[in-house]
C-alpha cells in the first residue's frame, strides 16, 4: 500500500465493471459498450466537468481493446509531443498492433495549429483519437477535427453515483480500512464535491487525515472546518468554477446589477477564462431575456466577439458594460420554456407526419398526391394573415409559447389575440 498516492489514484477503476456513472454511454446498450463489443472505437471527444471518469474511461477502454495508449495533457504538450506519438504509431513495429490510443487531456486548450496537427492521423487512421474537455467542444475543438469524432456528455454525479464512490472506498482501500472512520454524515462532503468525484474523495481523504484520535466521525462541521482551511479560494476548473458562474447568471436574472459585477470581479481576479464569461452571457441574454429585450442577444454577441478580438486585460470593461445591461433589461424565459415544450412534445408524440398543405411540391406526382393542396399564401390577406392550421393534426391548438409579462411580451400577446381570436388559449 503506498498511502502517498491521492486516494482518488488508488481507486481509479480498472475495468468497465468497477467504473461508476455514465450509464448512457457505457451501459449494456450504451455506444461505447457496443464498440468495445464490435472491437471498433471511433474517435471521440468526451465533454463534462472535472472529476467524471474521461480519463479514467480513455484508459479502459484501451484496455477491453487491447489498444496502446498514448497519454498528453494539452496544457503541457505542444505540436512536438503530437509528431512525436504519432511517428511512434506510425512506425512498422507497431503495424502488427491494434491501432494506438492518442488521449489529449483538456484538448481545448490547443491552438487552432496544434488541433490541425492530429487531423492527418485522425484520418489515415493511425491512431484513434480521445480528447477529454470541460468546455464545449462546439466552441473549443475545430470544426474539421469536430467533424472526425463522436461526442459524448459525460454527467456530473449525482448523491446514488457519490454513495457508490465513498462505499467502494471503504471497502476496498486498506489505508481508509485501518483508520476505524465512522462516516456520521455525508451530505457536505457530497455538496462541497460538486458532483466531481475525483475531489470528493481527496476531500475524504484529507478529511480522515485530519481527524482527532478521540473522535473518528465524519460530520458535515468537521467537513466544512478542513476544506474551508485547507483547500484553494478559486479553481478553475473545479467546485469554484461551477460555483461563482452560477452566482453570477442568478445575480444577474435577478436584475442585480451590483451583485452581478462583484461575481464577475471574483472570476477575474481568479484568472477565469474571459470567453467563457462571454459564452455565458451570450447564453443568458436568450435565455433569460430574450423578446423582454431583443436587443440583450445582440448586446452579448458585440460582447462576445470583443472579447475575443482584445482579451484581458480591457476585455473586463466590455465584460462589466454588458453585465450591468443584461442585469437591467427586463426578464422572460418564455421562448426557452416554448423550445423545451416542443422538444417534450415531439418526444411523447414522435414522427407525426406535416400536414398536406405545408408540404412542397416539387414534382407532378407530388401535386397529384395533394402536397401543398389548399394551402393559404398569408401575403395574399388581408394584414398578411390568414387562419389556417400549422401543426400536425394529431396535436392541432397545442399551444407552447407563453408571452411573458414584459411591455415587449405584452405586445405580442395583443398581436397573437388579434389574429388567433381565441385559438391556442391567446
Amino acid at each position: 500500500m503506498n498511502n502517498e498516492i491521492p486516494l482518488a489514484e488508488r481507486l481509479r477503476p480498472k475495468s468497465l465493471d468497477q467504473y461508476i456513472g455514465q450509464q448512457q454511454i457505457v451501459g449494456p446498450d450504451g455506444p461505447l459498450k457496443l464498440a468495445i463489443r464490435a472491437g471498433a472505437l471511433p474517435s471521440i471527444i468526451f465533454w463534462g466537468p472535472p472529476g467524471v471518469g474521461k480519463t479514467t474511461l480513455a484508459q479502459i477502454l484501451a484496455e477491453e481493446l487491447k489498444k496502446p495508449i498514448f497519454i498528453l495533457s494539452a496544457i503541457s504538450s505542444g505540436v512536438k509531443d503530437v509528431r512525436e506519438v504519432i511517428e511512434k504509431a506510425s512506425r512498422k513495429d507497431l503495424l502488427s498492433q491494434a491501432k494506438p490510443i492518442l488521449f489529449i487531456d483538456e484538448i481545448h486548450r490547443f491552438s487552432k495549429s496544434q488541433q490541425d496537427s492530429l487531423l492527418g492521423a485522425v484520418e489515415r487512421g493511425v491512431i484513434t483519437l480521445i480528447g477529454a474537455t470541460t468546455e464545449n467542444p462546439s466552441f473549443e475543438v475545430i470544426p474539421a477535427l469536430l467533424s472526425r469524432c463522436q461526442v459524448y456528455v459525460l454527467e456530473a454525479f449525482g448523491v446514488e453515483q457519490l454513495d457508490q464512490m465513498l462505499e467502494r472506498a471503504f471497502e476496498k482501500d486498506e489505508w481508509l480500512q485501518s483508520q476505524n472512520v465512522e462516516v456520521a454524515e455525508k451530505k457536505l462532503l457530497y455538496q462541497m464535491s460538486g458532483g466531481d468525484g475525483r475531489k470528493m474523495l481527496n476531500t475524504l481523504e484529507l478529511v480522515v487525515q485530519s481527524l482527532p484520535t478521540d473522535d473518528r466521525r465524519i460530520t458535515d462541521d468537521l467537513v466544512q472546518k478542513v476544506v474551508r482551511t485547507k483547500m484553494a479560494r478559486y479553481d478553475k476548473t473545479g467546485e469554484q468554477h461551477y460555483d461563482i458562474i452560477s452566482a453570477f447568471i442568478k445575480s444577474i436574472r435577478g436584475s442585480d446589477p451590483n451583485a452581478s459585477v462583484y461575481w464577475l470581479a471574483r472570476m477575474i481576479e481568479g484568472g477565469e477564462d474571459p470567453m467563457f464569461i462571454a459564452r455565458r452571457l451570450l447564453i443568458l441574454a436568450s435565455e433569460d431575456i430574450g423578446l423582454a429585450n431583443p436587443t440583450a442577444l445582440v448586446m452579448a454577441n458585440a460582447c462576445y466577439q470583443s472579447v475575443h478580438a482584445i482579451g484581458y486585460p480591457e476585455c473586463r470593461i466590455i465584460l462589466s458594460q454588458t453585465t450591468v445591461y443584461l442585469a437591467t433589461s427586463p426578464k422572460t424565459n418564455a421562448t426557452y420554456t416554448a423550445i423545451d415544450a416542443a422538444i417534450a412534445k415531439v418526444r411523447e408524440t414522435g414522427d407525426l407526419p406535416v400536414p398536406l398543405h405545408l408540404r412542397n411540391a416539387p414534382t407532378k406526382l407530388m401535386k397529384e398526391l395533394g402536397y401543398g393542396k389548399d394551402y393559404k399564401y398569408a401575403h395574399g390577406f388581408q394584414g398578411n394573415f390568414v387562419d389556417q392550421e400549422f401543426l400536425p393534426e394529431a396535436i392541432a391548438n397545442t399551444k407552447l409559447y407563453e408571452p411573458g409579462a414584459s411591455k415587449r411580451e405584452q405586445e405580442i400577446d395583443v398581436f397573437l389575440k388579434t389574429r388567433w381570436k381565441g385559438k391556442y388559449g391567446y
